[in-house]
């Protein structure tokens, strides 16, 4: 039977059209994916994300424990901000992508995708030294809260100043009376907030986010808005575009890993790696051609396989087809051209700069 959030009966209130993902029953869409992904865009839309997990450090040495684990270098941020990092094999390759919250060195919350909560869990137990994680993911309930809107809807709920909050900073407080880690991030490209708040208490803050954010268009949003609105940003999803086979400079994202700070798993990896030359990254493309590229497709140079897409769509926003995926060093430079095998037939394409949703 599938895992449940604790809105999962808010949503089948709200006539949402449920889908198995990661083994949770979650909304894939209410209205439509499209008209959602242009709420998003253009006022604000609801998430449920209470299936992530969260896994805790605390004590004396937590920093250090956490550090040890990830690419970022959490000694390196001040108290009350959020890292995007890796959470690596010694092969360098993705166990998940998490976002590292420091309240202190001795309080690490990490954030990690709903698919590998139990697999993250056992592996830093298993890799962690000192301090040992704590799986708090069944206390909490996650909303997200994202678009243009999304900050004047949530300043409505709560004493918390968020304009002193900057992008990847977060602050405790209470929103509509319920206390919350109110954190200023996101997966879709837009300004908005992730709001971690008690389990039993996450029905309470959906409604009054939902009641507070009527007259500004605010909308409940499903899984299907927020796999388009993330692939017009480029940003990866663990299982499509990163996983146990790639490492973060293959998927362009040298930048989360830091080098030169203390030894962290998968480091000496990297550093050859970085060495010897990637010989594949991943890219942005949209098609020339007719078709739209999915998870999976081949592509292809000269009639032969090459690479392949690992996520694709019609973007909502940018109005093309447009899609992400390995390919050699040498067809990685903007204008490079090649084939996506749509159906048996070859599609043309091209490289282009991403994000594919340029924001001002």
């Amino acid at each position: 039977m599938a895992l449940r959030t604790p809105l999962n009966d808010a949503h089948r209130r709200l006539g949402a059209r449920m889908v198995d993902f990661a083994g949770w029953d979650m909304p894939v869409q209410y209205a439509g994916g499209i008209a959602e992904h242009e709420t998003v865009r253009t006022a604000a839309g609801l998430f449920d994300v209470s299936h992530m997990g969260e896994i805790e450090f605390r004590g004396p040495g937590a920093l250090e424990a956490a550090n040890g684990l990830i690419t970022q270098d959490l000694a390196r941020i001040a108290d009350g901000q959020a890292a995007y990092a890796g959470l690596l094999t010694p092969e360098g390759t993705f166990v998940d992508d998490v976002v590292a919250y420091r309240f202190s060195p001795e309080r690490i919350l990490i954030c990690v995708n709903a698919s590998n909560r139990e697999k993250d869990f056992a592996w830093m137990s298993q890799h962690a030294k000192g301090v040992k994680p704590v799986d708090r993911s069944d206390e909490y309930g996650q909303i997200a809260v994202q678009g243009p809107k999304a900050a004047g809807i949530v300043q409505r709920l709560t004493k918390t100043d968020l304009s002193k909050l900057a992008t990847y900073r977060f602050q405790e407080g209470e929103v509509a009376g319920v206390p919350c880690i109110i954190s200023r991030t996101g997966y879709t490209g837009e300004d908005g907030f992730e709001l971690y708040c008690p389990a039993g208490q996450a029905e309470k803050l959906w409604n009054a986010l939902l009641e507070a954010g009527q007259s500004e268009g605010l909308k409940p949003c499903g899984l299907g808005a927020r796999d388009t609105l993330r692939t017009e940003m480029k940003y990866a999803l663990y299982g499509n575009d990163i996983d146990e086979q790639r490492t973060p400079l293959e998927a362009g994202l040298g930048w989360i890993v830091k080098l030169d700070k203390a030894d962290f798993i998968g480091k000496a990896a990297l550093e050859k790696q970085k060495a010897e030359g990637v010989k594949r990254r991943l890219v942005g493309f949209e098609l020339t051609g007719a078709g739209i590229p999915r998870h999976g497709y081949p592509i292809l140079k000269d009639g032969k396989r090459v690479g392949e897409v690992t996520s694709g769509t019609m973007g909502p926003s940018v109005k093309k087809a447009i899609g992400i995926g390995y390919v050699p060093t040498e067809l990685t430079a903007e204008g490079s051209t090649f084939d996506v095998e749509i159906r048996g037939k070859p599609v043309p394409a091209r490289v282009v700069k991403t994000p594919f949703l340029k924001k001002s």
